[in-house]
């Protein structure tokens, strides 16, 4: 061993975006799933503060439970990937394709077999719009970290 050589050999460091990516994921997922919480346990004072309408809460209250399953996998599965990319685990991907999963069933349901989605107006569009998006990123991002061996 020479003056040159490192006592302590460390695996592959975090990059920096890791941490970045995964605070904003566990924030921007936070959201959805304080929602879920807020409405499955506080529903009357949530949908109050968050402006909810008498029919938005009508049609809330219409879901069938298969709905809120899929709106709990959406939201949770969210927020775990984004935690799981915190530490660094290849849990991130598999809960990433649970949230777009779960989302894409919620739209089956509030564009297909409901009239609900069309009843949130242009705002409920761009809304689901920037989630799908958003999950789209995620995901790639989590197989992109977990190919390159930063996801273990």
């Amino acid at each position: 061993m020479n003056e040159y050589t490192p006592l302590v050999v460390t695996g592959r460091s975090t990059p920096w975006h890791i941490w970045v990516v995964g605070l904003i994921g566990v924030l921007w997922n936070g959201f959805g799933a304080t929602d879920f919480l807020m409405t499955n346990l506080n529903r009357d004072m949530w949908f109050e503060m968050m402006g909810v309408t008498a029919d938005q809460a009508a049609m809330m209250d219409a879901m069938p439970a298969w709905m809120h399953g899929a709106w709990f996998a959406g939201t949770w599965g969210a927020f775990l990937g984004a935690v799981a990319i915190l530490f660094r685990s290849r849990w991130a991907v598999y809960l990433f394709w649970v949230s777009i999963i779960g989302f894409l069933i919620s739209l089956v349901h509030s564009y297909i077999l409901t009239d609900t989605g069309a009843s949130m107006g242009q705002q409920g569009y761009i809304m689901n719009g920037v989630i799908f998006l958003g999950a789209v990123f995620f995901l790639w991002y989590s197989i992109t970290m977990a190919r390159r061996g930063v996801l273990r």
